[in-house]
Protein backbone atom coordinates (compact mmCIF):
# COMPACT_ATOMS: atom_id res chain seq x y z
CA UNK A 1 0.00 0.00 0.00
CA UNK A 2 1.63 3.56 -0.78
CA UNK A 3 1.61 5.99 1.71
CA UNK A 4 -0.73 8.26 0.15
CA UNK A 5 -3.30 5.13 -0.45
CA UNK A 6 -2.88 4.32 3.42
CA UNK A 7 -3.60 8.39 3.97
CA UNK A 8 -6.58 8.08 2.10
CA UNK A 9 -8.17 5.30 4.13
CA UNK A 10 -7.55 6.81 7.39
CA UNK A 11 -9.24 9.59 6.39
CA UNK A 12 -12.13 7.53 5.58
CA UNK A 13 -12.26 6.22 8.82
CA UNK A 14 -12.37 9.07 10.63
CA UNK A 15 -15.37 10.80 8.66
CA UNK A 16 -16.92 7.22 9.63
CA UNK A 17 -16.36 7.68 13.27
CA UNK A 18 -17.45 11.47 13.24
CA UNK A 19 -20.63 10.38 11.49
CA UNK A 20 -21.43 7.57 13.68
CA UNK A 21 -20.21 9.96 16.91
CA UNK A 22 -22.81 12.43 15.61
CA UNK A 23 -25.67 10.34 14.97
CA UNK A 24 -25.13 8.74 18.39
CA UNK A 25 -24.75 12.29 20.07
CA UNK A 26 -28.26 13.68 18.64
CA UNK A 27 -30.36 10.22 19.06
CA UNK A 28 -29.35 10.55 22.73
CA UNK A 29 -30.06 14.68 23.01
CA UNK A 30 -33.32 13.97 21.28
CA UNK A 31 -34.26 10.95 23.12
CA UNK A 32 -33.59 13.22 26.43
CA UNK A 33 -36.25 15.35 25.17
CA UNK A 34 -38.95 13.27 24.08
CA UNK A 35 -38.52 10.65 26.68
CA UNK A 36 -39.65 12.00 30.04
CA UNK A 37 -43.19 11.96 29.15
CA UNK A 38 -45.42 8.88 30.09
CA UNK A 39 -48.94 7.95 28.56
CA UNK A 40 -52.82 8.10 30.26
CA UNK A 41 -53.92 5.02 31.53
CA UNK A 42 -55.67 3.40 28.45
CA UNK A 43 -52.50 3.78 25.94
CA UNK A 44 -49.15 3.15 25.16
CA UNK A 45 -46.42 5.77 25.49
CA UNK A 46 -46.34 7.97 22.30
CA UNK A 47 -43.03 7.93 20.35
CA UNK A 48 -41.93 11.73 19.05
CA UNK A 49 -39.45 11.69 15.99
CA UNK A 50 -36.29 13.15 16.79
CA UNK A 51 -36.46 16.88 18.84
CA UNK A 52 -33.90 19.54 17.13
CA UNK A 53 -30.54 18.89 18.46
CA UNK A 54 -29.99 22.33 20.20
CA UNK A 55 -28.86 23.50 24.23
CA UNK A 56 -31.40 23.94 26.61
CA UNK A 57 -33.95 22.07 28.72
CA UNK A 58 -37.49 20.87 28.11
CA UNK A 59 -39.94 22.86 30.90
CA UNK A 60 -43.27 23.57 31.15
CA UNK A 61 -44.05 26.82 29.53
CA UNK A 62 -48.21 26.47 30.12
CA UNK A 63 -50.31 23.48 31.22
CA UNK A 64 -54.04 22.84 31.91
CA UNK A 65 -55.44 19.49 33.62
CA UNK A 66 -58.33 17.77 31.68
CA UNK A 67 -61.45 18.27 33.46
CA UNK A 68 -64.35 15.78 32.06
CA UNK A 69 -66.26 15.79 28.83
CA UNK A 70 -67.44 18.82 27.43
CA UNK A 71 -71.30 18.81 27.63
CA UNK A 72 -73.07 18.42 24.11
CA UNK A 73 -69.79 16.58 22.06
CA UNK A 74 -70.97 13.03 23.28
CA UNK A 75 -72.18 11.66 19.83
CA UNK A 76 -70.13 13.94 17.32
CA UNK A 77 -67.21 15.28 19.18
CA UNK A 78 -66.05 17.92 17.10
CA UNK A 79 -66.09 16.26 13.76
CA UNK A 80 -65.33 18.99 10.73
CA UNK A 81 -64.27 21.38 12.32
CA UNK A 82 -60.85 23.16 14.09
CA UNK A 83 -60.10 23.92 17.63
CA UNK A 84 -57.60 26.67 18.13
CA UNK A 85 -56.94 27.17 21.74
CA UNK A 86 -55.19 30.35 22.68
CA UNK A 87 -52.32 29.63 25.61
CA UNK A 88 -49.79 32.28 27.53
CA UNK A 89 -46.52 31.04 28.23
CA UNK A 90 -44.49 31.75 31.36
CA UNK A 91 -41.33 31.34 29.78
CA UNK A 92 -39.89 31.39 26.32
CA UNK A 93 -37.73 28.57 24.23
CA UNK A 94 -36.47 27.69 20.80
CA UNK A 95 -38.15 24.57 20.35
CA UNK A 96 -41.90 23.37 21.05
CA UNK A 97 -43.88 20.22 21.66
CA UNK A 98 -47.42 19.89 22.63
CA UNK A 99 -49.55 17.13 24.91
CA UNK A 100 -52.84 16.33 23.77
CA UNK A 101 -55.37 14.12 25.75
CA UNK A 102 -58.46 11.96 24.83
CA UNK A 103 -58.47 11.28 28.51
CA UNK A 104 -62.62 11.56 28.52
CA UNK A 105 -63.46 10.40 24.85
CA UNK A 106 -65.03 6.52 24.45
CA UNK A 107 -63.81 6.17 21.25
CA UNK A 108 -60.38 7.01 19.48
CA UNK A 109 -59.68 10.84 18.59
CA UNK A 110 -58.42 10.89 15.01
CA UNK A 111 -56.59 14.18 14.07
CA UNK A 112 -55.47 14.66 10.43
CA UNK A 113 -53.71 17.91 10.87
CA UNK A 114 -52.39 20.07 14.39
CA UNK A 115 -50.40 23.43 14.14
CA UNK A 116 -48.59 25.66 16.11
CA UNK A 117 -47.98 29.62 16.00
CA UNK A 118 -47.61 32.36 17.54
CA UNK A 119 -51.05 34.73 18.06
CA UNK A 120 -50.89 37.74 16.15
CA UNK A 121 -52.21 39.91 19.09
CA UNK A 122 -54.25 39.83 21.70
CA UNK A 123 -57.96 37.96 21.58
CA UNK A 124 -56.85 37.08 18.17
CA UNK A 125 -57.24 33.81 16.35
CA UNK A 126 -55.09 35.62 13.99
CA UNK A 127 -51.26 34.09 13.53
CA UNK A 128 -48.16 36.03 13.46
CA UNK A 129 -46.85 36.07 9.78
CA UNK A 130 -44.14 33.16 9.52
CA UNK A 131 -44.65 32.07 12.48
CA UNK A 132 -47.12 28.63 11.66
CA UNK A 133 -45.86 25.48 12.15
CA UNK A 134 -47.19 22.07 10.80
CA UNK A 135 -47.33 19.91 14.25
CA UNK A 136 -46.26 15.97 13.74
CA UNK A 137 -46.70 12.34 15.54
CA UNK A 138 -43.79 9.82 15.46
CA UNK A 139 -43.33 11.52 12.12
CA UNK A 140 -46.27 11.28 10.77
CA UNK A 141 -49.26 14.51 10.60
CA UNK A 142 -52.46 12.20 11.33
CA UNK A 143 -52.21 10.94 14.80
CA UNK A 144 -55.09 8.84 16.91
CA UNK A 145 -55.47 8.84 20.23
CA UNK A 146 -57.15 5.74 22.08
CA UNK A 147 -60.04 6.48 24.36
CA UNK A 148 -58.24 7.49 27.63
CA UNK A 149 -55.06 8.01 26.01
CA UNK A 150 -53.16 11.11 24.84
CA UNK A 151 -49.67 11.60 23.09
CA UNK A 152 -47.12 14.19 22.91
CA UNK A 153 -45.81 15.63 19.56
CA UNK A 154 -42.44 15.63 17.87
CA UNK A 155 -40.70 19.22 18.71
CA UNK A 156 -40.38 21.67 15.92
CA UNK A 157 -38.14 24.34 16.40
CA UNK A 158 -40.30 28.02 17.04
CA UNK A 159 -39.02 30.66 18.14
CA UNK A 160 -41.34 31.09 21.33
CA UNK A 161 -41.09 34.42 23.51
CA UNK A 162 -41.95 34.39 27.24
CA UNK A 163 -45.47 36.06 27.97
CA UNK A 164 -46.80 35.49 24.65
CA UNK A 165 -50.10 33.83 23.50
CA UNK A 166 -49.79 31.07 21.31
CA UNK A 167 -52.47 29.15 18.99
CA UNK A 168 -52.41 25.29 18.82
CA UNK A 169 -54.75 24.37 16.24
CA UNK A 170 -56.40 20.55 15.80
CA UNK A 171 -58.63 19.53 13.30
CA UNK A 172 -61.06 16.21 13.47
CA UNK A 173 -62.72 14.87 10.40
CA UNK A 174 -64.17 11.66 12.08
CA UNK A 175 -66.96 11.16 14.80
CA UNK A 176 -65.21 11.13 18.53
CA UNK A 177 -67.09 12.23 21.24
CA UNK A 178 -66.82 13.23 23.93
CA UNK A 179 -64.27 16.22 23.68
CA UNK A 180 -61.86 15.77 27.03
CA UNK A 181 -61.83 19.56 27.74
CA UNK A 182 -60.72 22.01 30.71
CA UNK A 183 -63.54 24.58 31.49
CA UNK A 184 -63.67 28.31 32.47
CA UNK A 185 -60.36 28.82 31.59
CA UNK A 186 -60.28 32.67 31.68
CA UNK A 187 -58.83 32.58 28.08
CA UNK A 188 -61.09 33.15 24.53
CA UNK A 189 -59.91 30.03 22.38
CA UNK A 190 -61.55 29.66 19.05
CA UNK A 191 -63.40 26.95 16.53
CA UNK A 192 -64.68 26.88 13.05
CA UNK A 193 -65.93 24.68 10.55
CA UNK A 194 -63.48 22.93 8.10
CA UNK A 195 -59.58 22.43 8.53
CA UNK A 196 -58.42 25.90 9.38
CA UNK A 197 -55.18 24.41 10.99
CA UNK A 198 -53.00 26.24 8.05
CA UNK A 199 -55.39 29.17 8.56
CA UNK A 200 -53.12 32.55 9.16
CA UNK A 201 -56.15 35.01 8.98
CA UNK A 202 -58.03 33.59 11.73
CA UNK A 203 -61.26 35.04 10.37
CA UNK A 204 -62.72 31.68 9.57
CA UNK A 205 -62.92 30.96 13.39
CA UNK A 206 -66.63 31.82 14.46
CA UNK A 207 -66.87 30.53 17.38
CA UNK A 208 -65.15 32.14 20.38
CA UNK A 209 -65.36 29.69 23.47
CA UNK A 210 -64.01 29.96 27.34
CA UNK A 211 -62.40 26.30 27.41
CA UNK A 212 -59.31 24.47 26.29
CA UNK A 213 -60.06 21.73 24.37
CA UNK A 214 -57.52 18.37 23.80
CA UNK A 215 -54.54 20.33 24.58
CA UNK A 216 -53.02 19.92 28.33
CA UNK A 217 -49.71 21.43 27.98
CA UNK A 218 -46.91 23.50 25.92
CA UNK A 219 -43.12 22.26 26.52
CA UNK A 220 -40.55 24.60 25.23
CA UNK A 221 -36.70 23.57 24.76
CA UNK A 222 -35.27 26.60 27.01
CA UNK A 223 -32.15 28.41 28.10
CA UNK A 224 -34.23 30.65 30.42
CA UNK A 225 -35.26 27.95 33.05
CA UNK A 226 -33.58 24.84 34.21
CA UNK A 227 -36.83 23.54 35.09
CA UNK A 228 -40.93 23.78 36.32
CA UNK A 229 -42.67 24.87 39.36
CA UNK A 230 -46.56 23.17 39.02
CA UNK A 231 -49.08 25.14 40.63
CA UNK A 232 -51.61 21.99 42.32
CA UNK A 233 -55.31 23.18 43.24
CA UNK A 234 -58.57 24.06 42.79
CA UNK A 235 -61.03 27.06 41.36
CA UNK A 236 -58.55 29.58 43.66
CA UNK A 237 -55.46 28.12 41.79
CA UNK A 238 -57.62 28.14 38.27
CA UNK A 239 -58.64 31.81 38.54
CA UNK A 240 -61.95 31.36 38.93
CA UNK A 241 -63.31 35.11 38.43
CA UNK A 242 -59.94 36.85 37.52
CA UNK A 243 -60.19 38.59 34.53
CA UNK A 244 -60.51 37.27 31.49
CA UNK A 245 -57.78 37.03 28.85
CA UNK A 246 -55.76 39.11 31.59
CA UNK A 247 -53.21 36.21 32.73
CA UNK A 248 -54.43 37.01 36.71
CA UNK A 249 -54.45 33.98 38.25
CA UNK A 250 -52.14 33.64 41.02
CA UNK A 251 -49.84 31.66 39.31
CA UNK A 252 -49.98 34.08 36.88
CA UNK A 253 -48.91 36.76 39.19
CA UNK A 254 -46.18 34.26 40.25
CA UNK A 255 -44.19 33.59 36.97
CA UNK A 256 -44.26 37.58 36.62
CA UNK A 257 -42.95 38.37 40.19
CA UNK A 258 -40.13 35.45 39.64
CA UNK A 259 -39.30 37.18 36.19
CA UNK A 260 -38.78 40.23 37.07
CA UNK A 261 -36.84 38.98 40.38
CA UNK A 262 -34.53 37.12 38.03
CA UNK A 263 -34.32 40.03 35.67
CA UNK A 264 -32.94 42.24 38.42
CA UNK A 265 -30.14 39.52 39.32
CA UNK A 266 -31.63 37.99 42.51
CA UNK A 267 -30.07 34.71 43.32
CA UNK A 268 -33.15 32.52 42.61
CA UNK A 269 -34.06 29.35 40.62
CA UNK A 270 -35.16 30.20 37.04
CA UNK A 271 -38.26 28.09 36.84
CA UNK A 272 -41.33 28.40 34.47
CA UNK A 273 -44.71 28.17 36.23
CA UNK A 274 -47.90 26.47 34.55
CA UNK A 275 -51.04 25.71 36.08
CA UNK A 276 -52.76 22.67 37.10
CA UNK A 277 -55.63 23.92 38.74
CA UNK A 278 -59.39 22.69 38.24
CA UNK A 279 -62.59 24.18 39.75
CA UNK A 280 -64.13 22.39 42.43
CA UNK A 281 -61.56 20.05 42.78
CA UNK A 282 -60.76 17.69 46.37
CA UNK A 283 -58.41 16.05 47.91
CA UNK A 284 -59.86 13.06 48.92
CA UNK A 285 -63.33 12.85 46.47
CA UNK A 286 -63.80 12.59 42.56
CA UNK A 287 -66.24 15.54 42.61
CA UNK A 288 -68.31 13.82 39.68
CA UNK A 289 -66.89 10.38 38.74
CA UNK A 290 -65.34 9.71 36.68
CA UNK A 291 -64.39 13.42 35.98
CA UNK A 292 -62.70 15.79 37.99
CA UNK A 293 -60.43 13.48 39.59
CA UNK A 294 -59.67 14.21 43.24
CA UNK A 295 -55.82 15.46 43.65
CA UNK A 296 -54.58 11.82 45.00
CA UNK A 297 -55.78 10.69 41.76
CA UNK A 298 -53.98 12.88 39.36
CA UNK A 299 -50.90 14.28 41.26
CA UNK A 300 -49.11 11.64 39.07
CA UNK A 301 -50.50 12.76 35.82
CA UNK A 302 -50.56 16.71 36.65
CA UNK A 303 -47.09 17.03 38.40
CA UNK A 304 -44.88 13.57 38.45
CA UNK A 305 -45.12 13.16 34.86
CA UNK A 306 -45.18 16.41 33.65
CA UNK A 307 -41.28 17.46 32.54
CA UNK A 308 -38.79 18.79 35.03
CA UNK A 309 -40.39 19.33 37.76
CA UNK A 310 -38.74 20.86 40.77
CA UNK A 311 -41.57 22.43 42.80
CA UNK A 312 -44.82 21.66 43.28
CA UNK A 313 -47.06 24.34 45.09
CA UNK A 314 -50.12 22.93 46.77
CA UNK A 315 -53.60 24.73 47.65
CA UNK A 316 -56.28 22.39 48.13
CA UNK A 317 -59.14 21.35 50.70
CA UNK A 318 -61.17 23.89 50.29
CA UNK A 319 -63.57 22.60 48.42
CA UNK A 320 -63.48 18.80 50.62
CA UNK A 321 -64.72 20.58 53.56
CA UNK A 322 -67.61 22.85 51.53
CA UNK A 323 -68.83 19.59 49.45
CA UNK A 324 -68.52 16.76 52.16
CA UNK A 325 -71.95 16.59 53.57
CA UNK A 326 -71.75 17.22 57.27
CA UNK A 327 -68.03 17.37 57.69
CA UNK A 328 -65.04 16.12 56.93
CA UNK A 329 -62.60 14.83 59.14
CA UNK A 330 -60.09 17.21 59.31
CA UNK A 331 -57.55 14.12 60.21
CA UNK A 332 -58.11 12.22 56.89
CA UNK A 333 -57.93 15.54 55.04
CA UNK A 334 -54.40 15.67 56.36
CA UNK A 335 -53.70 12.53 55.60
CA UNK A 336 -55.06 12.98 52.09
CA UNK A 337 -52.32 16.11 51.61
CA UNK A 338 -49.27 14.21 53.53
CA UNK A 339 -49.99 12.08 50.37
CA UNK A 340 -49.43 14.57 47.91
CA UNK A 341 -46.16 15.15 49.90
CA UNK A 342 -44.74 11.72 50.21
CA UNK A 343 -45.45 11.25 46.35
CA UNK A 344 -43.66 14.15 45.75
CA UNK A 345 -40.93 13.68 48.21
CA UNK A 346 -40.40 10.14 46.40
CA UNK A 347 -39.60 11.76 43.11
CA UNK A 348 -37.49 14.58 44.56
CA UNK A 349 -39.61 17.39 44.29
CA UNK A 350 -40.36 20.15 47.19
CA UNK A 351 -43.51 20.94 48.47
CA UNK A 352 -44.67 24.29 49.17
CA UNK A 353 -48.41 24.05 50.87
CA UNK A 354 -50.96 26.75 51.27
CA UNK A 355 -52.96 27.67 53.95
CA UNK A 356 -56.88 26.98 53.31
CA UNK A 357 -58.35 30.50 52.51
CA UNK A 358 -61.48 31.74 54.62
CA UNK A 359 -65.01 31.31 53.33
CA UNK A 360 -67.04 32.67 56.09
CA UNK A 361 -70.54 34.72 55.28
CA UNK A 362 -70.79 31.90 52.17
CA UNK A 363 -73.96 29.53 51.55
CA UNK A 364 -72.63 26.37 53.76
CA UNK A 365 -70.32 27.56 55.73
CA UNK A 366 -70.89 26.13 59.00
CA UNK A 367 -68.90 26.74 62.55
CA UNK A 368 -67.69 23.19 62.48
CA UNK A 369 -66.67 23.34 58.67
CA UNK A 370 -64.80 26.84 60.44
CA UNK A 371 -63.20 24.30 62.97
CA UNK A 372 -61.71 22.15 60.26
CA UNK A 373 -60.17 24.77 58.13
CA UNK A 374 -58.86 25.53 61.56
CA UNK A 375 -57.46 22.48 62.35
CA UNK A 376 -55.85 22.07 58.93
CA UNK A 377 -54.20 25.39 58.62
CA UNK A 378 -52.91 25.10 62.06
CA UNK A 379 -51.25 21.59 61.53
CA UNK A 380 -49.90 23.39 58.34
CA UNK A 381 -48.58 26.27 59.91
CA UNK A 382 -46.98 23.98 62.39
CA UNK A 383 -44.56 22.65 59.71
CA UNK A 384 -46.39 19.31 59.55
CA UNK A 385 -47.59 19.30 56.71
CA UNK A 386 -45.24 20.60 53.90
CA UNK A 387 -41.67 21.56 53.39
CA UNK A 388 -42.65 25.18 53.01
CA UNK A 389 -45.69 27.34 53.80
CA UNK A 390 -47.41 30.05 52.42
CA UNK A 391 -49.89 31.59 54.25
CA UNK A 392 -52.56 32.42 51.68
CA UNK A 393 -55.47 32.39 54.69
CA UNK A 394 -53.42 35.36 56.85
CA UNK A 395 -52.62 37.00 53.42
CA UNK A 396 -56.19 37.53 52.23
CA UNK A 397 -58.54 37.39 55.03
CA UNK A 398 -60.52 39.93 57.02
CA UNK A 399 -58.36 41.39 59.98
CA UNK A 400 -61.43 42.44 61.79
CA UNK A 401 -63.27 39.28 61.29
CA UNK A 402 -60.59 36.14 60.08
CA UNK A 403 -63.32 33.50 59.17
CA UNK A 404 -64.20 35.88 56.20
CA UNK A 405 -62.45 37.20 52.69
CA UNK A 406 -61.18 40.57 53.26
CA UNK A 407 -63.46 43.03 50.94
CA UNK A 408 -60.86 44.14 49.14
CA UNK A 409 -60.18 41.10 47.62
CA UNK A 410 -63.46 39.51 47.46
CA UNK A 411 -64.68 38.68 43.64
CA UNK A 412 -68.12 39.31 45.09
CA UNK A 413 -69.06 35.35 46.12
CA UNK A 414 -67.54 35.64 49.72
CA UNK A 415 -63.92 32.50 48.22
CA UNK A 416 -63.03 33.68 44.96
CA UNK A 417 -60.63 36.63 44.99
CA UNK A 418 -60.35 39.42 42.29
CA UNK A 419 -57.61 40.00 40.72
CA UNK A 420 -56.20 41.91 43.43
CA UNK A 421 -56.40 39.22 45.56
CA UNK A 422 -54.63 37.18 43.66
CA UNK A 423 -51.68 39.06 43.42
CA UNK A 424 -51.67 39.42 46.91
CA UNK A 425 -51.62 35.20 47.09
CA UNK A 426 -48.79 35.86 44.91
CA UNK A 427 -47.26 38.46 46.57
CA UNK A 428 -47.19 36.45 50.30
CA UNK A 429 -45.58 33.86 48.05
CA UNK A 430 -41.69 33.90 49.46
CA UNK A 431 -39.72 32.94 46.44
CA UNK A 432 -36.77 32.16 48.87
CA UNK A 433 -38.80 28.92 48.91
CA UNK A 434 -37.97 27.68 45.38
CA UNK A 435 -34.40 27.18 46.57
CA UNK A 436 -33.33 24.07 47.72
CA UNK A 437 -34.99 20.35 47.27
CA UNK A 438 -37.60 18.04 48.80
CA UNK A 439 -37.04 17.23 52.73
CA UNK A 440 -35.47 13.67 53.82
CA UNK A 441 -38.74 13.34 55.58
CA UNK A 442 -41.10 15.58 57.57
Amino acid sequence: MTRRHGYALLAAITAVIVALSTAIYVGVAADAGTRDRTALSGSGPSRPAAAPASAGTWVGTWAASPVGAEPGTATEGLAGRSVRNVVHTSVGGTSARITLSNLYGRTALTLTHASIALAAGHRTAAASAGTMRRLTFAGSTTVVIPAGGQVLSDAVPLAVPAGADVLVTTYSPTLSGPVTYHPWARQTSYSGEGDLTGDTTGTAFTERVDRWRYLTALDVLTGEADGTVVTFGDSLTDGKDSTADANNRWPDYLNRRLRAALAAGQDLPRYSVVNEGIGGNRVLVDARPPENQAGIHRFRRDVLERPGVKVVVIDLGINDILRTPGTVDADKLLAGLRDLVRQAHAHGIKVVGGTLMPFGDRHGWTKAREGVRQTVNAEIRAGRVYDAVVDFDKAVRDPYDPRTLRALYDSGDRLHPNDRGYERMADAFDLEYLKGSAAARL
